[in-house]
């Protein structure tokens, strides 16, 4: 399946599930963190997307994206695949777009410095790629 296939079919899913995923967004975001736009501007800038690219990198991390980021003062660098809660797998990098890290990275861009805030504390770091996940599908 090709990225704008997934995407046009991520953007249904969302649709038909949106009561759900906003019940869900909402139990899992801290109210000082929830906005309350976060949906419609996601499905904003997914649509925007898919008008605008023809071919090419993909702009931003969006949910079916891989994103490879590198932390601040050294080489390091780690793959995070941006996915739907139920396809949640932290150990094989899997992250929900709704967990503390995969909501700070959603719709960031390529050389976008972020401060990931996670239980362990903060860390600085440079989003490097962003890539189609194409090992990922929607799950319904």
């Amino acid at each position: 399946m090709s990225h704008k296939n997934y995407f046009k079919e991520q953007l249904q899913y969302i649709d038909t599930n949106f009561q759900e995923l906003k019940s869900l967004y909402l139990s899992s975001t801290p109210l000082k963190e929830r906005d309350n736009n976060f949906f419609n501007s996601y499905i904003h800038e997914l649509e925007s997307f898919l008008e605008n690219e023809v071919i090419g990198p993909i702009s931003k991390v969006f949910i079916g994206t891989k994103v490879t980021v590198m932390f601040d003062g050294d080489d390091d660098t780690e793959d995070y695949y941006i996915c739907l809660q139920k396809q949640s797998d932290p150990v094989a990098g899997c992250i929900s777009f709704l967990s503390p890290v995969g909501r700070q990275l959603l719709l960031r861009n390529v050389d976008d410095n972020v401060l990931l805030n996670t239980p362990a504390g903060s860390l600085p770091v440079t989003i490097k790629s962003i890539t189609f996940a194409e090992n990922l599908i929607l799950q319904r």
